[in-house]
């Protein structure tokens, strides 16, 4: 007789958990393998050698403080060149005072001065001579680091050697194109830049003050004889000004050397050593487009996006929460400056009533955009101004802080539905993808201020009574984040973004960042598995082709954070070796397909922040303190970062493997140095 079975209902699901469980380990992404484009040089430049690599097409911004630079640059497949040049000047405004009523203008190659050799016309746009004598531009090379710079011959046989190189100006509305011709022939050669200057003026009835003008034109022009293996520089220049007849004298080798210089002082601090040298120089490319993407602006240096739409103007989430926080370690002075006066236009905004301090303050202070509604712009803030207060290290900027911090958390306890948790009308997305009436990333930006604003409050003195309120909300918060947003998604023990979401999504990842770690293996499991890791790092949402650079950023953070080391680090080399010396270099991107991948400041801040926050575990409880949990991956030995400017100091921080599950930490700095043995994933409070 056949025996039939019933099983209970406890069985069936614990049986149905562990296939899943099961399902999801076979489903852990495999990293594909990946072709490099660019090279990176002895100098620390990345180079793309053209060879046969082509037709291709990639963009890069550049910016100082009065002017951005924004060049695509292609090669078809027959090798011809094509250069878009888009100036932006942040401070030559229109009207009405709206987030983009900066003046722009674009210029093609065929608007360029005419240039001749041995009185042929060269022709950018073909590589061989023609038959109408006109010479080529054939190019063999395009490197960047700071400057863009393009290696070409003309002539058969090669007459010149023509390098073109590409950059802002540091403080003035003008960036400059300049061409050196080397003679490699063995005769005198004449060579010319003709004159050129052509002028555009903006209508004086929508120009904000007066007409602007924006001028393109020619510095050292003139015909050259050029011996063989001498050398000839031309320059072309775009500038903006509201006095065009009184031009500055454009010194092009000037300007390339002031350049120069900014870039060197970016880099100078805050090294970054490991045995890995994508990733050096990775995080190189990164402090250098965090840091140069600032405005002088009327209203004070302000930190600008970029991406042909945001200059002149602050937002909550890339300003507040996350750029200022990687400028306290930077060790960079206009950064700090731009850090301190974001918060100061912000806190501008507090008022008694506590109505919600606008998402972003743009036309050089002139104006607000508050279209998003509230997108937790407080929770923004007071995590960014928080974290940023205590590693800066300074007391007084710390006092200045304080008031806007404080205001914003009461702002958010306000907003506390029956649940506890903190409602907002949208996240920072803006409602691109759904959030619902309480979303993950507002309530865990809260939580991580709440907790840093008891270590503030404690080292500016503030009443016992205080800090231990906020720590209080804090441990309540974090309970009910686990209660209102923890679940299980699409099989995966973690967050559901908002009630009633049931598609995983990428800011799932925030908790880990915030030293959540409750459900840290389902949420590492869910970011990993196919449904949302792509060939660029996150999906917004899983099934949908959109991703978001910040999501994917602060996920390989957050998993170091976790102490899952290895892991991390595979993902942490993928994503750097495409983003440096794949096809779209050499950033962190914003958005696809939104913006075509735009190289967005701020997300270069918050790659830095991956090594700073998770693989040095810095961790800042003190004006002059920090929690540090080192994240040595199992193939190094050592690693260190250089000049670290934090916490009222300036150091190095070494980590050294000095047994199979033993670490030692050195803090070095002028006059005290301080050395801890650590048991690898423990964590040691430094004093400095």
């Amino acid at each position: 007789m056949m025996k039939i079975f019933f099983y209970r209902p406890c069985r069936i699901a614990v049986v149905f958990f562990l296939l899943t469980r099961l399902c999801h380990a076979q489903q852990s992404v495999h990293l594909p393998k990946q072709q490099d484009r660019w090279v990176i040089q002895p100098d620390g430049s990345i180079l793309w050698n053209i060879n046969s690599t082509f037709p291709h097409t990639d963009h890069i911004e550049m910016a100082g403080e009065r002017v951005a630079i924004w060049i695509e640059y292609s090669l078809d497949s027959l090798k011809r060149t094509r250069i878009s040049r888009t100036l932006v000047f942040p401070t030559f405004r229109m009207l009405p005072d709206v987030t983009r009523s900066h003046v722009s203008y674009t210029f093609q190659d065929n608007e360029l001065p005419r240039f001749y050799i041995n009185k042929r016309l060269l022709d950018f746009g073909t590589v061989q001579s023609g038959k109408s004598g006109n010479l080529g531009f054939d190019v063999k090379s395009i490197s960047h680091k700071g400057i863009m710079r393009i290696q070409a011959e003309s002539g058969k046989p090669t007459l010149v050697t023509i390098q073109r190189s590409f950059y802002p100006a540091v403080d003035q509305a003008m960036a400059i194109e300049k061409f050196v011709f080397t003679n490699v022939s063995e005769t005198d050669l004449p060579i010319t830049m003709e004159y050129m200057k052509k002028e555009m003026r903006t209508d004086p009835s929508r120009s904000k003050g007066q007409s602007h003008s924006v001028v393109m034109g020619t510095a050292g022009d003139g015909s050259k004889m050029v011996k063989p293996g001498a050398s000839v520089t031309f320059a072309v220049y775009y500038l903006a000004s509201d006095q065009p007849d009184q031009l500055p004298v454009v010194n092009a080798d000037q300007e390339e050397q002031k350049r120069l210089a900014r870039v060197t002082e970016i880099l100078a601090p805050l090294k970054l050593e490991t045995p890995d040298k994508v990733l050096n120089t990775a995080f190189d490319f990164a402090k250098i487009r965090a840091t140069e993407s600032i405005y002088k602006t009327k209203g004070g240096y302000m930190h600008g996006p970029g991406g042909l739409a945001y200059y002149a103007a602050i937002w909550a989430n890339d300003q507040a929460e996350y750029i200022n926080p990687y400028f306290a370690f930077s060790g960079d002075r206009i950064g700090n400056l731009s850090a301190m006066n974001s918060y100061a236009w912000f806190g501008k905004y507090m008022n008694p009533e506590y109505r919600a301090i606008p998402s972003s303050i743009v036309a050089e202070g002139d104006a607000v955009w508050k279209g998003a509604g509230d997108r937790g712009d407080q929770a923004m803030i007071a995590y960014g101004a928080s974290r940023y207060a205590l590693a800066n290290g300074n007391i007084d900027s710390a006092r200045k802080l304080w008031p806007l911090i404080e205001w914003c958390l009461a702002y958010n306890k306000r907003k506390m539905n029956e649940e506890g948790v903190v409602t907002s009308d949208k996240d920072e997305l803006e409602g691109r993808f759904p959030a619902g009436k309480a979303n993950l990333s507002t309530n865990t930006l809260y939580y991580d201020a709440l907790r840093s604003s008891v270590f503030l409050g404690q080292a500016l003195g503030k009443p016992k009574s205080q800090t231990d309120a906020y720590r209080k909300e804090a441990d309540l918060l974090k309970a009910n984040i686990e209660k209102y947003f923890g679940g299980q998604v699409e099989g995966f023990e973690t967050y559901k973004y908002y009630e009633g979401n049931d598609v995983l999504r990428a800011w799932i990842c925030l908790p880990l960042t915030m030293g959540i770690f409750d459900r840290k293996q389902g949420t590492i499991d869910a970011l990993f598995s196919p449904r949302l890791w792509t060939a660029d790092g996150l999906a917004t949402q899983a099934g949908k082709d959109t991703f978001w650079d910040r999501s994917t950023l602060y996920a390989l953070r957050g998993v170091l954070e976790a102490g899952e080391t290895e892991k991390a680090i595979d993902f942490i080399k993928y994503y750097s070796r495409r983003r440096l010396l794949g096809d779209h270099v050499p950033y962190p991107v914003e958005a696809y397909p939104e913006g075509n991948q735009r190289h967005l400041s701020a997300e270069s801040g918050l790659y830095c922040r991956i090594f700073t926050e998770g693989l040095f575990g810095m961790r800042p409880v003190g004006l002059a303190s920090f929690e540090c949990t080192p994240r040595l991956p199992k193939d190094w030995n050592f690693m260190a970062l250089r000049q670290i400017h934090a916490f009222g100091s300036v150091f190095d921080l070494e980590v050294q493997r000095t047994g199979r599950d033993k670490l030692t930490v050195s803090i070095k700095n002028p006059g005290k140095d301080l050395q801890y043995q650590m048991k690898v994933g423990t964590t040691k409070l430094i004093k400095l």
